[in-house]
């Protein structure tokens, strides 16, 4: 007979609909509930949902703060289908004893992807062109018309060039840009491909024709990117976030498109998801997608099974890679 998981008698419920290869392999391995209609859960849902459960899997529409940590006394484990964990109070975690497990490098490629997307459509106008097409209002090739930003020889700051920032710069070097970044330190030489690093984020905004944002949430950036912030850059730059949404005040980016400040921007993330600011969906300099970074199948099943590969080793006694507590 075959040896039973060492994880089989865990007591776990999902917090969201997973794929159905991963949702599979959950019911396989755990004691597993879950939310059946993959509803938004404010946190007194989960305590009441989740009560008695050993493991949360969780995602980053979920927020665990301290007293809805202490509201689970049984838990032990939360697996956030995730790079960020911001939505997760990590402290309040340790402390408790709840180990945190996320899902780093496997979503890069497909971040990636998307960054490159919402950067060629916010420089090359993208939702105007979708929209002259397809309300019937074209009235045929002009030399004139929508002209946008060519990409070759224009600078590209990228804020935060960790994995994600570095899988789309090597992209980002096909279209002819040239890399230039800002960390909190800066990388090795073999990281950092001939990139030019500035040791200050107001220094890479005013030398950036294209701002990528691509570094984690934490709330020390909430709003970093306010009204004196995106002055610095050159007049008829791009915005592209793919990072998390506080991050930009909004009203100040509209402000920027509105007037002319700014040729354009590419979000995918937003403050308070999903109600969006109702000021971007007046804009036709601002293409918009929903939080789809990772929005692959092959994607979303190596982050399902990062995370049970995860538990099974926490199970074993060993301390996965990506263990954060």
């Amino acid at each position: 007979m075959p040896t039973p998981s060492p994880t089989s008698r865990l007591r776990a419920y999902l917090c969201r609909r997973l794929t159905p290869a991963i949702e599979a392999a959950l019911h396989e391995r755990f004691e597993l509930a879950v939310n059946e209609d993959d509803s938004i859960l404010p946190p007194a849902d989960i305590v009441q949902r989740a009560r008695g459960a050993e493991l949360l899997f969780v995602t980053a529409t979920e927020s665990l703060r301290a007293e809805t940590l202490a509201q689970l006394p049984g838990l032990r484990t939360i697996a956030t289908l995730s790079v960020g964990f911001d939505h997760i109070d990590l402290p309040a975690a340790r402390a408790a004893g709840i180990r945190v497990l996320n899902t780093p490098d496997v979503l890069s490629d497909a971040c990636a992807e998307i960054a490159l997307m919402l950067l060629l459509n916010a420089c090359r106008r993208g939702h105007e062109a979708d929209q002259m097409v397809r309300s019937g209002a074209w009235p045929g090739w002009a030399p004139t018309q929508l002209l946008g930003m060519g990409l070759v020889g224009r600078r590209l700051g990228i804020f935060g060039m960790g994995r994600i920032g570095r899988a789309i710069a090597v992209r980002a070097r096909g279209f002819g840009l040239r890399i230039q970044y800002h960390n909190r330190q800066r990388l090795e030489p073999g990281l950092e491909d001939g990139a030019l690093y500035f040791d200050s984020l107001d220094g890479l905004l005013q030398h950036s024709d294209i701002l990528m944002i691509a570094a984690p949430g934490s709330p020390a950036l909430r709003g970093v990117f306010d009204a004196e912030r995106l002055a610095r850059l050159p007049r008829g730059a791009v915005v592209v976030n793919i990072s998390r949404g506080d991050l930009v005040q909004d009203e100040a980016l509209i402000a920027a498109l509105r007037n002319g400040h700014l040729l354009g921007a590419g979000l995918d993330v937003f403050a308070n998801e999903p109600q969006v600011h109702p000021g971007y969906r007046t804009l036709n300099n601002v293409f918009l997608s929903p939080h789809i970074g990772s929005a692959t199948h092959e994607t979303r099943d190596a982050m399902g099974w990062l995370l049970i590969h995860g538990i099974e080793a926490l199970a074993r006694g060993q301390s996965p890679d990506n263990l954060l507590t």
